[in-house]
């Protein structure tokens, strides 16, 4: 019964840091938080990472490294399209999210 309270503790964590993690993607967008300040936060989000598949900590440091990469560019360039890259990261909230609530 311990067991089940700590998992049930782990994915409420997990929930309300994937909240964060939505509101600062927010930040991002209206640029309020630069793209390295969002992907340290979302770098670190140890304990929602840890409650997802490993895939998703794959999939979010590929693209958390091409948000980065694209920071070093002015203008929208073939290689990193940042609206692209913001609507990936809102999948990947949004799919976490169906994870952690099934």
């Amino acid at each position: 019964m311990i067991e089940a309270t700590a998992t049930g503790s782990a994915i409420v964590k997990a929930r309300l840091d994937l909240a964060l993690l939505d509101q600062a993607l927010h930040k991002l967008e209206s640029d309020e938080m630069s793209p390295a300040q969002f992907a340290d936060i979302a770098r670190h989000e140890n304990e929602l990472l840890s409650a997802l598949p490993d895939r998703y900590g794959m999939v979010l440091g590929n693209v958390l490294d091409r948000l980065e990469a694209s920071a070093l560019f002015v203008e929208e360039s073939c290689s990193f399209s940042h609206a692209e890259l913001l609507q990936q990261l809102h999948i990947w909230v949004e799919k976490a999210g169906e994870q952690l609530h099934s």
